[in-house]
């Protein structure tokens, strides 16, 4: 039987959905792609903004025409009765029932052997006890790294997000289980792992955070694992943290949510910290790395949002220096302080700023990518087409890896250097000399 698990929006998600695939590979289901074909689709979808619901609703009414479908995830929390409406194949599974999905494929197993159709055994799936850690794949289907929850939750209130409201109040896992979840993946011989969290520098255990979890997991951990964050929001990074980003095997690459580079509109917003503050926060970053990949979530027209306090956004881009932007338009969610905004800026403004910023991070990303032109890296394979194998660098570049090793394989760590010219289509070339293990 086949089952396909889709996933929309955060690293949190993929790393969820990895565990939800793996708990149904070990009860002997194939996991497979949407364009494979399944018995039984997963949609975990996103509300971050208006347009990953709208993909959520396409893809779910396309995998329902085909077969059972399961709708969980933060959409799926705040609109369950919008997605149940959409087919009497769809079976919504509301965020916080998520976790229950690790013990259905046990439970289908039973159910079709006894000659239930899948459908039925899902309904008549009774749940059981389940936490937002039980998330813990052993092999992952849909990526070459491993990825490891540690942080679930987030206590800030954004005046433009409802995912505190989907997930709730932040949680952390308690750093003797991460450190026995990361060694079982290094055992696995996993050679990079992503930490992942709703808010990861939220993370805290008896008032120990995310820097002296990071101290604990890299003296636990041997030389050949690298450790990569999803992403750190500024207002948590402190001293600690930074230090312990400094160690060679912490991936330079770090993925920051500014949102806008006007203090005005950052007050406006409930947004926790000011220019100055985060400009600080910024350079350290920048010295514990060389040259480390530094992206940034950027929103255009916010309510309120000038075409000053705009141009303060864009110089303030310009001037720190990031290899990479993630441009949103604004998105007024449901039951979030600016959904009822006054002050709105219009869609085609809103939209020219953003397309602005997009041509923009093209330029940034072109420049970072050329200013790596003969350097060394490391790389993880990923895949392998055309006689060639692809990855992904430590400074998050997608690369073509020329002259791989042959004893190479998925998930492989390879040590080389960027080839000294830039391609004008297509991925990087990346020239492998050395691997880091041969397992």
């Amino acid at each position: 039987m086949n089952v396909c698990v889709y996933t929309l929006g955060c690293r949190l998600n993929q790393c969820e959905s990895e565990a939800i695939a793996d708990s149904f590979s070990k009860e002997g289901f194939t996991v497979v792609f949407e364009d494979q074909g399944a018995d039984l689709y997963i949609v975990n979808t996103c509300t971050v903004t208006s347009k990953a619901e709208q993909k959520a609703r396409r893809m779910i009414r396309k995998f329902a025409r085909i077969a059972p479908t399961l709708a969980t995830g933060c959409y799926a929390q705040v609109n369950e009765e919008e997605l149940q409406a959409l087919s009497d194949q769809i079976i919504v599974v509301p965020l916080e029932k998520k976790a229950h999905l690790l013990q259905l494929a046990k439970h289908l197993k039973a159910s079709l052997v006894s000659g239930m159709s899948m459908k039925e055994g899902c309904l008549s799936f009774s749940d059981g006890e389940a936490s937002v850690f039980d998330y813990d794949a052993a092999s992952f289907s849909y990526h070459s790294r491993a990825y490891l929850k540690i942080q679930d939750g987030c206590d800030n209130s954004c005046a433009y997000c409802r995912v505190h409201i989907a997930r709730g109040k932040a949680v952390s896992l308690d750093p003797s289980l991460v450190i026995e979840r990361a060694l079982a993946l290094e055992e696995a011989g996993f050679q990079e792992i992503m930490l992942t969290g709703v808010n990861l520098t939220m993370y805290d255990h008896q008032g120990d955070g995310l820097g002296g979890l990071l101290e604990k997991l890299l003296s636990a951990l041997s030389a050949n694992v690298r450790l990569r964050l999803s992403s750190m929001e500024p207002d948590h990074i402190d001293g600690r943290l930074l230090e312990a980003l400094k160690d060679p095997r912490m991936q330079p690459h770090f993925h920051i949510p500014v949102q806008s580079g006007s203090d005005r509109v950052l007050q406006l917003v409930d947004r926790h910290y000011t220019i100055s503050e985060l400009s600080s926060i910024l350079e350290q970053l920048k010295q514990s790395k060389d040259d480390p990949f530094l992206a940034a979530d950027i929103i255009t027209g916010l309510p309120g949002e000038s075409d000053e306090d705009f141009q303060e956004t864009k110089q303030f881009i310009l001037s720190q220096g990031f290899s990479m932007l993630h441009v949103f338009p604004f998105s007024p969610r449901p039951d979030t302080p600016l959904y009822h905004a006054k002050h709105r800026i219009p869609e085609k403004i809103r939209d020219e700023r953003a397309l602005e910023l997009r041509e923009l991070s093209k330029q940034l990303h072109d420049a970072y990518r050329e200013r790596q032109l003969g350097k060394e890296s490391e790389v993880i394979l990923q895949n392998r087409r055309g006689g060639h194998w692809y990855g992904l660098s430590g400074n998050y570049l997608e690369v073509k890896v020329i002259d791989a090793p042959p004893f190479a394989r998925e998930g492989m760590l390879v040590k080389g250097r960027f080839s000294d010219k830039l391609p004008k289509t297509g991925k990087m070339e990346f020239i492998s000399y050395e691997t880091a293990i041969r397992n």
